[in-house]
Parts: structure tokens; C-alpha cells; sequence
């Protein structure tokens, strides 16, 4: 039904243009449980392939908006991504590779050349942050109760975690943060969209202050919002961590041949907003930053390699 209705056609020409009778169409479009043949879901993708930027668009704001009030993970399937995924040796997280070459980056779309690397497909969750926990000895993050993670949010991105846990994460991992241009190219592809999933500023594609959930979700489930090399949650949930710095520390030299002490930690830059930001921070263009030592409960991270 919302594919149809993206086209704009009626019943009668929708089920002419697929290969289906009139009767099978309203079985379809009833909810009913059914097999699709080969042709007729090949006549569906080359009709969404071929329709036009305009239709593609209209049928991602319908199906979104159906996932986004019923939580339907069968819509948000419908956009799902197929992707050659990587596992790390280490943490055993799914990466994904991205390619060398230019895409168009900031506000101001400037082409700008990255080097091949992998990045993280979610960002680091509860669960992984156990196992690094586990294997260190590394503090836990302040919200989990007597230093164990609870169940319920094992599939949700870690937080209140300073750049520095997340630099030991990722040296434990071995794996690096991400660069700012790693992480906005993985976000926008290299045709630099404006969100992961276009230009579109569909709020429904992701976790922020106007979903109005009020906390973290698990990592996997905007699957509409994913970007172009099918990476998850690069709009909302949590702020990353990124390896890119913005100020250096300041650090005083005392008298004699003392060490230097810091006075005040290296700021990096954090990217991707919240479910504590309002949407029109979601941009991947758009810079934030923090110091090293800053924690919160919607900061996060995800690690990315060059190999």
C-alpha cells in the first residue's frame, strides 16, 4: 500500500504493473501472508529503482513513519541494506569496509579524500564494554549497578564513557576511533548526503529529542536510517567519540625536571547528536566537541581500522 501510494497509481494499474490480479493486490495490501513470486518481487524492485528520486523518498517517509509508530521491524526491513560485513578478531563486532576515494564533506560539501578502513556497524554497546570490562579490569561505566551490566540494555550503545575509555576500548579492540572524515564519510557516503538515508529530514529514522523516547534504544533498531555502506545509528542515540582534536591539552611545566602536569585535558570532536538532542542537530555535518574527561549518558562510541 505505501509503495503504491508513493507511485500515485490506482489499484487496477499498481496490480497490472507487478503481474497480479486486482484480488491478489488487496490480499497483499490487507496484511495477509503470502509468498511473493520471483517476477512479480522483481517487478517491485525495478519499479522502486526506476521510479524516481521524488517516489523513493515518499515511500521512505511512509514505511518509516508505519515503523516508527508501531515499532515494525518487518517495515523497517523493506529499506534494509545488503552489505559485505567484517568481524573483527578481537571484540567480535560486525565492521564494514569503505573505500578509498573523495566525498563531499561539511556543510559546505568540500570534496575531501579518506583512505580505505573499516568502521564499526553499530556503535560499541553495553554488552561489548562488558567483555572489555571483563577482560582489563577497566572501571565500569557509573550506570551500571555493582559494576554489571543489567540485561535490559545489553543491546543499547554504552555511555558515560570519558574519550579516554574509549581510546583504552579501542587499543584493547585493537582498532583506533574513528576520524571525524571517517565517520561523517561512513554517515553520508561519498556523494555527501545530508543524513545517512538522504536528504530527507525524516525524524522517524532515528532516536532523538522529537521521538520523544527519552533514552537510549538498541543499536539495531533504525534500520531505515542506515547510511549507504550500512552502517547503524549515525543520527541520534548517543554522540561518538571521534580520535579527532580540536585543542590541544594545557599542560604546566613546574620547576626543576618535574614532569608536566595538565591542567586541562585535549578536546575531540563528537559527532552524530542524541536522543537527547533535537533533530536539527542530526546533521553528520555539523561539529561538536568535548574534553577528554567529559561523560554523559548520551555519549558513546564506536571504533573504526585501517585494515
Amino acid at each position: 500500500m505505501a509503495f503504491r501510494t508513493a507511485l500515485r497509481m490506482n489499484g487496477r494499474d499498481f496490480a497490472a504493473e507487478v503481474g497480479i490480479s486486482a484480488r491478489m493486490l488487496v490480499k497483499w495490501e490487507t496484511g495477509r501472508t503470502l509468498t511473493i513470486r520471483k517476477q512479480n518481487q522483481a517487478a517491485l524492485d525495478t519499479m522502486l529503482s526506476t521510479a524516481g528520486t521524488a517516489v523513493q523518498e515518499r515511500f521512505a517517509a511512509l514505511i518509516t513513519a508505519q515503523a516508527a509508530a508501531a515499532e515494525d521491524t518487518r517495515t523497517e526491513q523493506l529499506l534494509r541494506r545488503e552489505v559485505q560485513y567484517v568481524k573483527s578478531p578481537r571484540d567480535g563486532k560486525l565492521m564494514v569496509p569503505v573505500a578509498e576515494g573523495i566525498y563531499l564533506a561539511g556543510a559546505e560539501a568540500r570534496p575531501t579524500w579518506v583512505a580505505a578502513y573499516l568502521i564499526d556497524v553499530y556503535p560499541t554497546t553495553n554488552a561489548d564494554y562488558q567483555r572489555f570490562v571483563s577482560a582489563t579490569g577497566h572501571p565500569p561505566p557509573q550506570h551500571w549497578p555493582d559494576g554489571e551490566c543489567p540485561g535490559s540494555i545489553y543491546d543499547h550503545p554504552v555511555v558515560w564513557v570519558t574519550w579516554n575509555d574509549a581510546a583504552a576500548y579501542a587499543a584493547w579492540a585493537g582498532k583506533t576511533l574513528p576520524t571525524s572524515e571517517q565517520w561523517e564519510k561512513a554517515a553520508r557516503g561519498d556523494k555527501g548526503r545530508t543524513y545517512p538515508w538522504g536528504d530527507a529530514p525524516t525524524a522517524a529514522k532515528c532516536n532523538v529529542l522529537d521521538s520523544g523516547i527519552g533514552r537510549t534504544t538498541p543499536v539495531g533498531r533504525y534500520q531505515s536510517g542506515v547510511s549507504p555502506y550500512g552502517v547503524y545509528d549515525l543520527c541520534g542515540n548517543t554522540w561518538e567519540w571521534c580520535s579527532t582534536q580540536t585543542k590541544p591539552a594545557v599542560m604546566s611545566v613546574p620547576d626543576g625536571d618535574a614532569e608536566p602536569i595538565e591542567v586541562e585535558p585535549a578536546r575531540y570532536e563528537l559527532k552524530g547528536s542524541a536522543f537527547t538532542s533535537p533533530f536539527t542537530r542530526a546533521a553528520p555535518a555539523l561539529m561538536n566537541d568535548a574534553n577528554a574527561t567529559m561523560l554523559d549518558n548520551d555519549t558513546g562510541f564506536r571504533c573504526a581500522s585501517s585494515s
